[in-house]
């Protein structure tokens, strides 16, 4: 059988996306392949129509339970005989599965890293004929990675204990040239097929508000797509805790997911988002990889990321359907602090030696520094993150909350001169430098206790700024930071004057802040088909395919994105298919899931033709 005959018959797929061909003939003629292409890109076909082809089986390592759960179901609902082996399986349930793959049952084995050497698991793999290992998330593998996994360094020591050292393929959405070259390594990959697709997702629209009061704004931004899968992420537990209160409250259905809660509720809640009885699942990072809902139309973060790395990861799980989605991220300063928090824990492993946890830390330290400046930024958010990836691209994408704004330059010597004056007033008065929040209580005319105490009224810049926001304020303080008048200490967490100062001090010299002023509070992304609105009838034909999958997937007992798409409805919607054979040519139909569904989605054009819609 040709791939171009399974890509058909299996996914309903009429042509490969970029990169996709160039992989699987590479596996296909035995070499070793690295895939990085971004979420939503199609990596799972890279190797899953070689499992098809080749002899034997292919083993797929993957990091979630849920991931694998998941994928499996959706691969068995288009006819692919596969399974998936983890530690929440009963030992009955294990041994069945192990008995179906001795028997030549299935041809794609799912099983997380953690079981590769288990005995019983290892004895059956070198008993079976593996022609091919799949790595997902190879990222996990690299300790400079975001994700890194001890467990993934032994899949190499896996493979070596194997009778014939199968074909290895690693697949990842995110990393750096640096995590490249260790996947590499690590890996040992030999003489391997590397494609890079790029990492841009041109439906995703990117957009970073900076604002202290944050549940107004998030409130606005969740009630504007009401109806429509999302998620929010938190920083904490219980930042998640509230957040999905506050929205619960105001009618919103949302549910929780984070690893305070036992096992039979994160369960639940995750099956209440994937079945879209709770639209709206807000998060820490412990719902990470493993979700595979193609219908998710917006990502919140509602505290800054620790890096560039994760928040790309965990903003691209919207708009997996291709469909148009919102990524969008409310920064505020006391997330920079979080993030340092969680930095100085993880670089108290043990495990580690002083000089690896210091690499680390530093490493994580740049992160952040990276992560801040995408939030700080004014130009092309989408431009920032391709060139944190590496990758060329345009001056302006005209699709992000920047490229629709326009930069406003202020001048601000006046303001600079003050808060430079302060900083060295109060250097002069307490012998030691502070951090910005005591200095913005001086500038803003406080009266804590903790700022009379040291005496800190008597300055003759106390009060100056009382008039300016404690935001606005901050927003002179890191204008003057990226200028290079004013440095924060690591340590201490305290602002230093630089030499250059002086010149803003005692100079003349003059100093223009850039704030981006927004059209609108909300952004309105492009949507698909060139800017041609929707008619009546289109949205009155797309409401009963969305019908007929709801009704169809309640029945089955499934999410609503393993029956179709919303881009297979859409594209439904667009053929207007008569017969099974035109209903074929529909992306995302295959053999299988046309001789089960054909007869109820044709059954709405013929209602649609009837009531004159068509």
């Amino acid at each position: 059988m040709a791939k171009e005959t399974v890509l058909q018959r299996y996914f309903g797929h009429q042509s490969f996306r970029p990169g996709q061909e160039t992989l699987i003939d590479g596996i296909l003629a035995g070499r070793d392949a690295l895939g990085i292409m971004p979420t939503g890109g199609g990596k799972s076909l890279c190797y899953q129509i070689p499992a098809l082809l080749l002899p034997g089986i292919t083993l797929v390592i993957s990091p979630l339970i849920s991931l694998m759960k998941d994928q499996v179901t959706a691969l068995n609902g288009m006819g692919i005989p596969a399974a998936f082996l983890n530690s929440a399986m009963k030992e009955k349930e294990f041994q069945a599965v192990c008995h179906q793959i001795r028997k030549g049952m299935h041809k794609l084995v799912y099983v997380a890293p953690e079981r590769l050497f288990q005995e019983k698991f290892l004895a059956l793999m070198q008993e079976k004929r593996v022609s091919l290992v799949a790595v997902d998330e190879a990222h996990c593998i690299s300790q400079w990675g975001q994700d890194f996994r001890p467990s993934y360094l032994k899949i190499s020591a896996f493979v070596a204990r194997l009778p014939r050292r199968p074909v290895l393929a690693a697949f990842t959405a995110t990393a750096t040239g640096a995590v490249q070259e260790d996947i590499l390594r690590r890996l040992t990959l030999r003489d391997p097929v590397k494609v890079v697709t790029g990492f841009d997702r041109p439906n995703l629209y990117f957009d970073v508000y900076r604002q202290e009061k944050k549940r107004p704004l998030l409130i606005a931004l969740v009630e504007a797509r009401r109806g429509k899968s999302g998620i929010v992420y938190c920083a904490t537990r219980t930042g998640v805790e509230k957040v999905c209160d506050l929205l619960n409250r105001r009618g919103i259905p949302a549910t929780r997911y984070h690893a305070g809660l036992d096992e039979e509720e994160r369960q639940r809640n995750q099956e209440d988002f994937q079945f879209d009885r709770k639209p709206v699942m807000v998060a820490t990072n412990a719902f990470g990889m493993g979700i595979d809902k193609s219908n998710v139309s917006f990502v919140i973060h509602y505290n800054m990321p620790k890096s560039l790395e994760a928040y790309y990861q965990e903003a691209g799980r919207a708009g997996r359907d291709a469909e148009p989605a919102d990524c969008l991220l409310l920064y505020g300063a006391g997330d920079v602090s979080t993030a340092q928090f969680f930095i100085q824990q993880a670089g108290e492993n043990e495990s580690l030696s002083p000089e690896e946890r210091e690499q680390i830390q530093a490493q994580d330290t740049k992160r952040l520094e990276d992560m801040v400046g995408y939030c700080k930024t004014t130009g092309c958010l989408r431009g920032y993150l391709l060139d944190y990836f590496g990758q060329e691209h345009p001056d302006s994408c005209g699709h992000c909350g920047n490229c629709r704004s326009h930069v406003v330059e202020t001048d601000i010597t006046r303001q600079a001169q003050m808060i430079l004056s302060c900083v060295r007033r109060v250097r002069d008065r307490l012998g030691y430098f502070v951090g910005a929040s005591l200095l913005t209580q001086v500038l803003r005319g406080s009266r804590t206790q903790r700022l009379l105490s040291l005496g800190l009224d008597d300055l003759s810049t106390y009060g100056l700024l009382r008039g300016t926001s404690e935001a606005g304020v901050r927003c002179y303080f890191e204008t003057l930071e990226e200028k290079g008048y004013l440095v924060t200490e690591p340590e201490h967490n305290t602002l230093r004057l630089t030499t250059k100062a002086g010149d803003v001090l005692f100079r003349g010299a003059g100093v223009t802040m850039a704030r981006l002023s927004r059209g609108e509070t909300l952004p309105a992304p492009v949507k698909k088909g060139m800017g041609v609105a929707a008619t009546p009838e289109d949205e009155s034909i797309m409401e009963m395919l969305r019908s007929t999958r709801l009704r169809l997937a309640q029945k089955e007992g499934v999410p609503l994105y393993m029956i179709f798409s919303n881009a297979t409805l859409a594209d439904m919607a667009r053929r207007c298919p008569r017969d099974r054979e035109e209903f074929l040519t529909v992306s995302g139909v295959g053999e299988v899931k046309a001789k089960k569904y054909a007869a109820a989605f044709l059954a709405v054009f013929a209602q649609a033709e009837k009531q004159g819609l068509l």
